[in-house]
């Protein structure tokens, strides 16, 4: 499939600026792909369109705030530093870092005063070490790492709204965002009308944002993420398919833990899964999404799970009716 294919034009008013306080308020679509209709509703309504005794797969990566400022040791000039992964050797990770060009390798950054610092060890695949353990900062000196389409600077209040309610495992770097419109009163809920829930964990990185650039698209790199599934948990998961209870994938993120695994078998490690229209769905029976940007990877999945024909309709009609966009806004459910 070609590029161009994965386009549309948004009103830059419709992008999300800041969260719903009330989270279950969001606005849902609903898409039925077999009447190939749409409507819509109240994320609070969600369990109307969902099958009885769903199984509901969470993604429980926690966002930390992985977006550091610093200053240069010599020359007072701002740093910025963005935690993308760390790696094997004690208190390195690999991060996007600015102003890149001007920082020699072995220079020193200071954060927090001077107690902490970091210095560049690799200029072209930007890692660069702390003198201690940083995660034990972050929540003190981090900052939450908002995409660059919120044109503001983060605040106290993103780091409740800009992860889910049931985060619980540190890693991702850009929230979950179908998860967000979930509260905890919503999933006491669904519990109590049978249906059941499974969490498992992909951390989100940057790579997420990376734009497909090549016209076609089987030919774009695809990014990596950490994924893992407990053995309990994937074995409810299978015991509810095999049994013939949906599988409600909550978001992407989720929806390609389930693919991965179904496709090597793995409970754990890295997925490149790229997944794009032609994709045949192994686990996930209905989404859970939010609305994504023109030539993402998670516009391409989407596609694949509702048809392209059936989303570009929706995408145009959410347009329309003015839905917020992107990972602060409104919802959607292909069922």
């Amino acid at each position: 499939m070609k590029r161009a294919e994965f386009f549309y034009e948004l009103p830059e008013g419709l992008i999300a600026q800041q969260p719903l306080v009330s989270r279950d308020q969001a606005r849902l679509m609903v898409v039925d792909r077999r009447a190939k209709k749409i409507t819509h509703d109240v994320f609070a309504n969600l369990e109307k369109y969902l099958p009885s005794q769903s199984q509901i797969v969470l993604n429980d990566s926690k966002v930390i705030p992985a977006r550091l400022f610093g200053r240069r040791e010599k020359t007072g000039g701002q740093v910025e530093i963005f935690l993308l992964k760390r790696l094997a050797q004690s208190n390195s990770y690999r991060t996007m870092i600015r102003p890149l060009k001007k920082l020699k390798i072995g220079e020193k950054i200071l954060l927090n005063g001077n107690s902490v610092w970091a210095t560049l060890e690799d200029a072209k695949e930007r890692v660069v070490s702390f003198n201690t353990n940083i995660e034990k900062y972050l929540d003190k000196i981090g900052h939450m790492p908002l995409p660059p389409y919120i044109k503001r600077k983060d605040e106290v209040s993103d780091r409740i709204f800009y992860q889910t309610v049931y985060a619980k495992n540190p890693g991702s770097v850009a929230a979950p965002t179908a998860g967000l419109h979930f509260t905890e009163s919503l999933l006491k809920s669904l519990k109590r009308q049978g249906h059941d829930l499974a969490k498992v964990t992909l951390h989100v990185n940057q790579g997420t944002f990376k734009p497909v650039e090549t016209d076609d698209i089987t030919q774009h790199p695809m990014h990596f993420e950490d994924y893992r599934v407990s053995v309990p948990a994937f074995k409810k998961i299978l015991k509810a398919k095999e049994s013939g209870r949906a599988i409600v994938a909550v978001g992407t993120t989720s929806c390609r833990v389930l693919e991965s695994v179904a496709a090597t078998g793995k409970h754990a490690g890295e997925t490149n899964l790229f997944i794009y229209p032609g994709y045949r769905f192994r686990l996930a029976d209905i989404l859970i999404t939010n609305f994504h940007l023109p030539y993402s990877t998670l516009l391409m999945l989407v596609y694949a799970f509702g048809s392209p024909e059936l989303l570009r309709r929706a995408y145009q009609e959410a347009i329309e009716e003015k839905y917020r966009f992107y990972s602060y806004g409104d919802a959607m459910v292909i069922k």
